[in-house]
């Protein structure tokens, strides 16, 4: 049994690391949140500790060392431009790591972060879980086995309403979350360039804060993507009761379909990392060049191969 302590409970993803500890069979011995907001936590601990102070969860955490009672793994669900902290801060404890995505906003952090595991001999794990989805995974499989010398043409479209509230929190903010394409396109660019290969051209049309569009020229596949936060976008009226989300990606013109099937994936990571098979800094490097290069983009308008919906 492994003993995790978790840094961010208050938010949306933290209940998928708490279930995954507690579905794993290990146990969670401390928790930080500067929002006391956390009953959460009842459900998978009543003996956690828990802190809305860094310094005292720091030095909780540091007592535990010194008494032989360090925790094996600090999981990492706190803002984006927090991470790159939070990590060092778990390598520094003693402790291995799984910090949700993105790992880190710049590719220089990534490179700093790779010198730290030398340094310290321990583990950074990044959450990745679609790659672990059956239909990719299918879909990865039926692209290795093909032709290497065929060029797909893609679309990915990604559309996830989200209220006033985003704006105001720090996801709205650029400098702290990455902007749309870092916030929620991290994972589709993580698995495009997993399967079809290295970036040789990244166009931006359009950059905002709630809709980008662009296209991607990777070594096996030319991808025109849209990402969206506006409900006016969906194709479709979502069906009552069921997040206004629309995921599609089609490859030469066929549906991959993938919009369920994610809530078991971040428990399948947790596996996976115990077993010493996880997702680390030189796997996440290709997909936060794809989102760093595209924040500092100028979009170029919708000239060229452009996504079919960038239009309205």
């Amino acid at each position: 049994m492994k003993t995790f302590a978790i840094i961010g409970t208050a938010g949306f993803i933290a209940p998928r690391h708490l279930r995954a500890i507690k579905d794993t069979g290990n146990i969670l011995v401390a928790a930080l949140d500067k929002h006391d907001s956390v009953g959460i936590l009842d459900s998978y601990s009543t003996e956690a500790a828990f802190f809305t102070e860094f310094e005292r969860f720091d030095r909780h955490l540091e007592r535990l060392r010194h008494k032989g009672k360090g925790v094996d793994y600090v999981s990492i669900c706190s803002p984006n431009y927090l991470h790159d902290a939070h990590v060092r801060f778990g390598l520094r404890i003693g402790a291995d790591v799984i910090c949700e995505k993105p790992l880190v906003l710049n590719p220089w952090n990534v490179d700093a972060l790779c010198k730290a595991e030398e340094e310290t001999g321990g583990r950074i794990y990044n959450i990745l879980q679609v790659r672990l989805h059956p239909a990719i995974q299918d879909l990865k499989r039926r692209i290795d086995s093909g032709p290497a010398d065929k060029i797909y043409d893609i679309d990915l479209t990604y559309i996830t309403t989200r209220g006033r509230w985003y704006m105001s929190s720090w996801k709205g903010d650029v400098s702290k979350s990455g902007g749309i394409a870092t916030n929620i396109g991290v994972h589709f660019f993580d698995m495009l360039a997993w399967i079809f290969g290295d970036v040789e051209d990244n166009v931006v049309h359009l950059y905002g804060d709630k809709k980008a569009a662009g296209f991607l020229r990777l070594k096996r596949a030319n991808v025109r993507w849209l990402l969206s936060l506006n409900r006016d976008d969906l194709p479709v009226e979502s069906e009552p009761g069921k997040p206004a989300t629309y995921r599609s990606i089609t490859v030469d013109g066929e549906g991959i379909e993938f919009s369920d099937g994610f809530t078991e994936l971040h428990t399948e990571t947790y596996r996976q990392i115990l077993d010493g098979k996880g997702f680390g800094p030189g796997d996440v490097m290709p997909a936060i060049k794809i989102v760093h290069d595209i924040r500092e983009s100028v979009p170029v308008g919708l000239k060229g191969d452009y996504h079919p919906m960038a239009k309205s």
